[in-house]
């Protein structure tokens, strides 16, 4: 990984600044509390956001509502840029995130785009939900934070160690072989408990397949004995049919009986309505023979009929004749009047256009009143002729009514004196008739007899049937009984079967838990005894490897450093132990550049032992130093070219205030801060 460049909007004392940081060792020289460390700030929060603990406010420019970091990068030929922003509300919170990888754009959450930026940096992904543990520990760490580790309580710095160096996940598989261990005894004790009662169960099954045995015996008795009752109630059944067929036989013969009867009852009925008939018709016959009849009257009436109708239609055409003279005369009247009404205003004639005279109105006047009177007086006379033609048609309509009556009943009895041939016919066919009704009664009379002779035969049945009737209820009773039998011990056995199959399901899941059981006790031994120990060797065996590594770069990193005759080493804590002379020299007596000495060289060691350690990492070509020099000698400043010549890393950055570091580096990025704004001086 290569910086080329980043950008600060309101970040703490910078407004708007852009610093392009070339290949090589690069100083940000200033006074104290020019900017510098601010810049160091901004790269991270560039790659990683915020820190867990880590307010916004912290970064964002005081009385500024919105800031941000633009960062650009290279890392294995690809060209990235990454930009977020922080918004000032309640509180200062991340706003806006973008990553750019080759000129392709995009915008992501601030957790999507810290996993992005961890995998370009190929840091494991153990550290995706940590704080910035391994950036801290090979790229970037205040020279104080390193001396707070150096003075930290064993156990924290080493557990803080292991996180770092990515070795506690054996502490953790150790945690995890404890739960696992814990719930397998749980889940042992649980199948030892579901398998205490497995060759119980199994002697339950044999014992259950014995009485089974003995079931299925006594089954095939009360089947055999079922069979007898069904044949023997078989039998009875079948001599009740055989009565119950003759009673049936003697109920369709009195069916017949009945039937007979009334057919006997409907005949004789016939007969007597035949003979009613008979007299009926004849005494028709007597009263015409008895009445004259003359067909000749008929032609009379019709003829007077005729004559009466042709008169009558004669006369209507009279009475509209008379009514259209009355209707035309009203009609002249109604002109008169309008004509008398009209020359009585006229003043001079419309032909002639000369004045009309008082005298020529008045003759004119008389004359139409003239002509009026004689119109109104033939008017009543055809009145009076067309009431006496109204009466006279009336007349004729009652008459012609009358005949016409007349001329109906001679029709009548005309048909009826024609009817007594066929009443005749008639009263032949039915003396006929009941000769052949008196012949089917003496038939059926003697058919009727012999059916109840028969009826009386087959009585004697009807007592029949009731014994047998009992018979086969009893004979039901006990086949139904055999059955009930039969029924309870399948039912038994069914039950029996369904217990012997659950127990032996049951058996079969419990061995199946018993082999369960026997691996979780394999399991467990095989966990307590050999892979505990496996996993504990290899930690030890790890964490002495590392501690030697460590130790010897210490050492040389210090030597290189303080070249008086200080011997140090690290304990299997981590600790460093610093002996001059033969003797040990607690760390708090060492003077402050020998504390710097110290904190530098357990920085640098660390930083080599995590970039060896995971050499896949990609932020091996980048080293930042913040005041590594504190307290250093003129001499100790000296041994800092040699540092950095051994270090010989890509890119270099060094946060320092001394002037003669200047000399031992590559490019200078020089920083100011005037009224409060930090800037770069050109």
């Amino acid at each position: 990984m290569i910086i080329k460049k980043i950008v600060l909007n309101n970040i703490r004392s910078y407004n708007q600044q852009k610093i392009d940081f070339p290949d090589g060792t690069i100083l940000l020289a200033g006074d104290v509390g020019s900017g510098k460390t601010s810049i160091l700030l901004a790269i991270e929060f560039a790659l990683f956001g915020l820190q867990p603990g880590q307010r916004g406010s912290s970064l964002l420019k005081n009385g500024e509502d919105e800031g941000g970091v633009l960062i650009e990068f290279e890392i294995e030929g690809k060209d990235i840029i990454i930009e977020r922003t922080l918004k000032r509300g309640k509180t200062v919170s991340q706003d806006y995130c973008s990553i750019k990888v080759n000129g392709e754009k995009e915008e992501i959450s601030v957790t999507e785009l810290k996993n992005r930026v961890l995998n370009l940096l190929n840091y494991p992904r153990e550290f995706a939900k940590k704080q910035n543990i391994l950036y801290k520990f090979t790229v970037y760490t205040p020279q104080e934070e390193m001396k707070q580790i150096i003075l930290e309580d064993p156990s924290t710095r080493i557990n803080t160690l292991r996180h770092v160096f990515g070795i506690d996940k054996y502490k953790r598989v150790l945690e995890n072989v404890s739960l696992i261990s814990s719930k397998i005894r749980e889940e042992r004790r649980l199948k030892e408990g579901l398998t205490a009662n497995l060759e119980q169960d199994k002697l339950s099954v044999v014992s259950k397949e014995n009485e089974l045995e003995t079931k299925h015996y006594n089954l095939s008795s009360v089947e055999k004995e079922l069979f007898l009752k069904t044949e023997d109630r078989k039998k009875i059944q079948e001599e009740k049919e055989k009565i119950s067929a003759q009673i049936e036989e003697k109920r369709s013969l009195q069916q017949e009986i009945e039937k007979s009867k009334i057919m006997i009852s409907n005949k004789k009925e016939a007969l007597v309505n035949n003979s009613k008939r008979i007299e009926e018709i004849q005494n028709s016959i007597n009263q015409l023979e008895e009445t004259s009849f003359n067909e000749n009257k008929i032609k009379e009436l019709e003829k007077e009929i005729l004559l009466r109708k042709e008169e009558k239609r004669r006369l209507n055409e009279e009475n509209l004749e008379i009514t259209s003279q009355i209707t035309s005369l009203d009609i002249k009247n109604a002109d008169n009047d309008k004509i008398k009404t009209k020359i009585t205003h006229v003043e001079i004639c419309p032909t002639c256009l000369q004045d009309v005279s008082p005298v020529y109105k008045t003759n004119v006047v008389n004359k139409l009143e003239e002509d009026t009177t004689k119109n109104l007086s033939r008017i009543k006379d055809l009145k009076l002729e067309k009431q006496k033609i109204s009466e006279r048609i009336l007349k004729i309509e009652e008459e012609i009514s009358f005949k016409e009556k007349e001329l109906q009943n001679l029709n009548m009895l005309k048909i009826r004196f024609e009817g007594i041939k066929e009443k005749k016919e008639s009263i032949k066919e039915l003396i006929s008739s009941n000769e052949s009704i008196k012949r089917d009664l003496d038939l059926l009379n003697e058919h009727m007899n012999s059916l109840e002779k028969s009826v009386f035969e087959l009585k004697k049945f009807d007592n029949f049937f009731q014994l047998k009737q009992n018979e086969l209820e009893e004979a039901l009773r006990k086949e139904k009984l055999a059955e009930i039998k039969v029924a309870e011990l399948k039912k038994e056995i069914d039950v029996f079967l369904r217990q012997i199959d659950e127990l032996k399901e049951k058996i079969k899941k419990t061995e199946e838990v018993k082999k369960q059981l026997d691996h979780l006790i394999k399991l467990e031994e095989w966990l307590s005894k050999k892979f505990v120990f496996l996993i504990s060797s290899i930690e030890k065996n790890v964490m002495v490897k590392l501690k030697k590594e460590f130790s010897n770069l210490f050492g040389e990193w210090f030597n290189m450093l303080v070249p008086d005759n200080f011997n140090v080493q690290l304990t299997d804590d981590f600790t460093p132990i610093i002996e001059y002379s033969d003797y040990e020299i607690n760390y708090s007596y060492l003077s402050g550049g020998e504390r710097t000495a110290i904190a530098l060289a357990y920085r640098l060691a660390l930083n080599q032992v995590i970039n060896s350690l995971m050499s896949k990492i990609k932020t091996k070509d980048l080293v930042i130093l913040d005041e590594p020099t504190d307290g250093f000698s003129e001499q100790q400043l000296d041994k800092m070219r040699d540092v950095l010549q051994q270090l010989d890393a890509k890119q270099m950055i060094i946060v320092s205030h001394e002037q003669k570091i200047e000399g031992f580096v590559d490019n200078v990025i020089k920083l100011k801060k005037i009224s409060g704004i930090s800037r770069k001086e050109a």
